[in-house]
């Protein structure tokens, strides 16, 4: 036994049938070595990863109905990496990125479950460079700006990872980082702007949170 339980769950994004393993609650925890400690994971955070939130939800869409072509991507923070697999069914060019030791593992099985082939995946601790892990033209995240200081470090990898004239694309459900983080990338000289997208075709009840698409560069144009 892996000391914590899953359960499967089905969705629909685009009319195509996603089915994932996700962590039964958020009361799950495993930590046996500490690894996760290790890595700055409490016992509260632990479980995070394990869900689809509803703004990686609204990201999945978004890259549903985004058009890229032949762009190299970098998911921040994937957790279960719905955005991820959603791109990796339209066979973009994605690396999936996460801290949490677990990550990789779900990543895969979920990638099998849905008969894709595996994810490019790198774990990333934002507070540590990695230089191995390149530049992107699109840089991707959902929920990323969850706590005080979180603006920063999202930034900072930004600035190590993005092209000159990189896209990105932030969903955020408003826990009060925003503004911060938007201030941070017109700093690198990103615009930015706020787009609309339904989880499904004909949603009563949309998003609430903010769905942010930052241009640089050539990119700049998009978010004008």
């Amino acid at each position: 036994m892996p000391g914590y339980s899953t359960r499967k769950l089905d969705l629909t994004i685009g009319g195509h049938p996603w089915r994932l393993r996700v962590l039964s609650d958020l009361q799950q925890f495993a930590d046996p070595d500490g690894h996760g400690e290790r890595l700055g994971i409490s016992s509260a955070q632990w479980s995070l990863f394990g869900q689809v939130w509803p703004a990686g939800l609204v990201l999945a869409h978004a890259m549903h109905r985004a058009t890229f072509n032949g762009e190299r991507i970098l998911e921040l923070g994937c957790g279960i990496g719905l955005a991820s697999l959603v791109l990796q069914q339209q066979e973009a060019d994605i690396v999936a990125s996460d801290v949490h030791p677990l990550a990789e593992p779900f990543l895969a099985y979920n990638a099998a479950l849905n008969a894709l082939p595996a994810l490019h995946y790198r774990q990333l601790r934002w507070d540590v460079p990695l230089p191995t892990l390149g530049r992107f033209d699109v840089i991707i995240a959902s929920d990323v700006l969850y706590q005080r200081g979180s603006a920063e470090l999202v930034n900072d990898v930004i600035a190590r990872h993005a092209h000159d004239d990189a896209q990105v694309w932030v969903t955020d459900p408003g826990r009060g980082q925003a503004a911060r983080f938007s201030r941070l990338m017109e700093a690198q000289e990103y615009a930015v702007e706020s787009i609309n997208c339904p989880v499904d075709d004909g949603d009563s009840a949309p998003y609430r949170g903010a769905v942010l698409r930052y241009g640089r560069g050539t990119a700049r144009r998009l978010a004008q």
